[in-house]
């Protein structure tokens, strides 16, 4: 079960008192986000918005939506990072999962025993890197917790951003990794951007999944578009419109370098990037999107839909150099 850090939002909105406020999270916990709006409601008496819009995380808060809505505070749930302040009004709040690991982690130390592995997680069970740790160790698994960096936390991973994972490898030695939770999502990036062996540990229905060929299957999927892309003509470059995606630096340079390849290029700009809103755009061959790279690897289009790390193998292709390992990366923007 989800269990909300409510007292940090109502301690927060005991020191402001504003007039109204706004929640929101990720899809998985929207359940959990409106009892935590109801809730402020019956304590505090001010209207409490759910913003149910999709927030992948702290690059898609939303807080442009909450001031639009009038909300002087606007709570995140769900997505920790090492500090708790963000500019603003928005208030970052913890959602930890109580659910247990003991299981799972015993059953991935018979598989590993002998084996040094990288331990990373996401913002939902940081709190289980600890115990998980103990199981392992005690099982005779060497386990190495990578140091965060930026925004992450010791062992912690985002969608796109792997410091963790990759100090791990490359500092204490990790052969492997084990990522705690069901989220293939995560997983995957972090088997992308170490390339060592990843599994995951699903608490829920007790195994142990290797995702190492999955993510296989993902760079293949990648590469495959970058080549397409190279052959392309002309170009849309879509910049992101959310607060923590607007790469406009990046977009005009990948606008000047594939003119320099005598592409054509047109700018876009939007906020959600999907196959149905490219499919209305005519006279263009392949896209570059500076948002989220997760969109590119994640999604299906019609047509190559390339993020920063593929732009960059592009470029490299169109110079003759072949792509590199253009995921191999600590962050993937």
């Amino acid at each position: 079960m989800i269990v909300v850090d409510e007292e940090r939002i109502f301690k927060a909105i005991e020191e402001k008192r504003p007039a109204s406020v706004a929640l929101n999270g990720p899809d998985g916990i929207l359940p959990q986000v409106q009892k935590a709006a109801s809730r402020v409601m019956e304590r505090f008496g001010i209207p409490a918005y759910v913003i149910a819009d999709a927030t992948w995380g702290t690059c898609d808060l939303n807080s442009a939506g909450a001031k639009t809505l009038g909300a002087e505070m606007l709570f995140n749930v769900g997505h920790t990072i090492n500090a708790g302040e963000y500019p603003g009004n928005v208030y970052l709040v913890d959602a930890f999962d109580d659910v247990k690991f003991d299981g799972v982690a015993a059953k991935a130390a018979a598989m590993l025993a002998g084996t040094r592995i990288s331990l990373v997680t996401d913002s939902q069970h940081l709190d289980q890197v600890g115990p998980v740790r103990e199981v392992l160790e005690s099982a005779g698994v060497e386990v190495v917790v990578g140091g965060g960096k930026g925004q992450l936390n010791d062992g912690q991973v985002f969608g796109c951003e792997f410091y963790p994972a990759t100090d791990a490898r490359d500092s204490g030695g990790a052969a492997a990794n084990v990522f705690l939770g069901q989220s293939s999502f995560h997983a995957a990036g972090v088997a992308l951007a170490t390339g060592l062996p990843t599994y995951a540990l699903d608490p829920y229905f007790n195994e142990v999944r290797e995702v190492t060929e999955f993510a296989r299957k993902l760079r293949k999927k990648a590469t495959l578009a970058v080549y397409k892309a190279a052959e392309a003509r002309t170009f849309g470059v879509v910049v992101g419109l959310k607060e923590g995606q607007l790469s406009k630096t990046a977009g005009l340079r990948f606008k000047r370098e594939l003119e320099k390849a005598g592409k054509s290029v047109q700018l876009f700009a939007m906020t959600d990037i999907t196959n149905e809103r490219l499919r209305s755009l005519r006279g263009i061959d392949a896209f570059i999107q500076v948002a989220c790279p997760r969109i590119s690897t994640d999604n299906r289009f019609d047509m190559p839909v390339l993020s920063t790390p593929q732009g960059n193998a592009l470029l490299r292709v169109l110079r003759g150099e072949g792509e590199g390992e253009y995921l191999r990366l600590p962050h993937w923007l």
